[in-house]
């Protein structure tokens, strides 16, 4: 246990030995505020939650640096991301702040003054996770006692209208763009494969025979540079093709170079499919031709799941199909979309009802009792 003792000057010295048996020292002008101070103090030791007090005067730049190094197994599009909220929003407001110096109340003004700089709502989220991820590590790490992001709440994200096409404007949509890429457009909204997934099919992951894609590869542009790697969920799945859309992609691979790895979809010289080519070159000038001004490609994979549910697929299935790391982003993203079924419920519930009754009335007329 630590003692309280009289200093040199008429002060008062809060003596303690830390977790790790190091003896430590505070002074203070009054003996109560000593004697709280160490009470304080073997709290914190018994709930493990002391820290050293040296830990957090560490700049929030550099600590962040060092949480940065250690993302290198992200994927580089998120980990460029990340790079980009750093430097652009966090450390220039942040950064030469001690870590043990940023409080609640410090957070609430860093979000309030990206709001007054016109910075969207999604973008101060990710800042805000970002930030949060950081500190957190410094807490498991016992460089700070708490998470001062932790319970902080960012401007709720405007709500956007999300745009599901008919087939009849599928068909006309691909049929404004260049034979090559025809194929392209039909595989996004009848399959819901991602763009990235559907830049990185290759030959091989084709089953036209079963009318089946193997899902197992994404590819991202990043800083202009190209990076082939894992599925956005890290996981590897099998999604179904209708036979009309196998049938042009059965055309579409006799274009295609023999070699299992090659790619499915490239550019016009054949070498990897960039998203920022093909959404200026081909996708803009496509969606204003067809009377689609404005339509983001990421809206063929909503296109997709609203067909698989007018279609009647199943919501396990549709998430299967999609990608989706749970049932709860399929139904947060599209519940509104799936048939209203409560009538079939009160209907359900009402034969029940009736029936009950039936097998009452059997059980009177043979004097049976229930």
């Amino acid at each position: 246990m630590g003692h309280v003792r009289r200093a040199k000057g008429g002060n008062w010295q809060a003596r303690y030995r830390d977790p790790t048996g190091r003896e430590r020292a505070r002074t203070f002008p009054r003996k109560i505020d000593a004697e709280r101070f160490l009470a304080l103090v073997e709290v914190e030791k018994v709930r493990g939650e002391w820290v050293d007090p040296e830990a957090g005067k560490v700049t929030v730049a550099e600590f962040l640096e060092r949480w940065y190094a250690a993302t290198v197994t992200l994927k580089p599009k998120t980990r460029a991301g990340y790079r980009s909220l750093l430097d652009s929003r966090i450390l220039p407001y942040l950064g030469q702040l001690q870590l043990r110096r940023v409080d609640p109340l410090l957070v609430r003004e860093w979000i309030a003054d990206l709001q007054e700089d016109g910075i969207s709502a999604s973008r101060i989220r990710q800042a805000r996770n970002v930030i949060h991820a950081v500190f957190g590590l410094a807490q498991q790490a016992s460089v700070i006692a708490r998470n001062p992001v932790e319970g902080i709440k960012t401007p709720p994200l405007p709500v956007t209208n999300r745009r599901f096409l008919t087939p009849e404007q599928v068909r006309l949509l691909a049929a404004t763009m260049p034979d090559r890429y025809q194929v392209l457009a039909y595989v996004l909204a009848y399959t819901g494969i991602r763009f990235g997934e559907a830049a990185a099919l290759r030959r091989a992951r084709c089953d036209v025979a079963a009318s089946r894609l193997d899902i197992a590869e994404s590819l991202a542009e990043v800083a202009g540079d190209l990076h082939f790697g894992s599925t956005k969920t890290h996981r590897r799945r099998t999604v179904a093709i209708p036979a009309t859309v196998r049938d042009l992609l059965m055309s579409h691979l006799e274009t295609v170079k023999q070699a299992p790895e090659a790619l499915v979809f490239t550019s016009p010289t054949g070498q990897p499919l960039r998203y920022s080519n093909f959404r200026n070159r081909v996708w803009i000038p496509g969606t204003e031709a067809a009377g689609l001004p404005g339509l983001d490609i990421h809206e063929l994979r909503h296109t997709a799941a609203s067909l698989m549910i007018r279609a009647g697929a199943d919501p396990k299935l549709i998430q299967t199909q999609l990608g989706h790391a749970s049932i709860a982003i399929t139904y947060d993203v599209y519940g509104h979309l799936f048939p209203d079924r409560l009538d079939e419920l009160a209907y359900k519930l009402d034969e029940l009802i009736r029936n009950g009754r039936l097998e009452r009335d059997q059980d009177r007329s043979t004097g049976r009792t229930l």
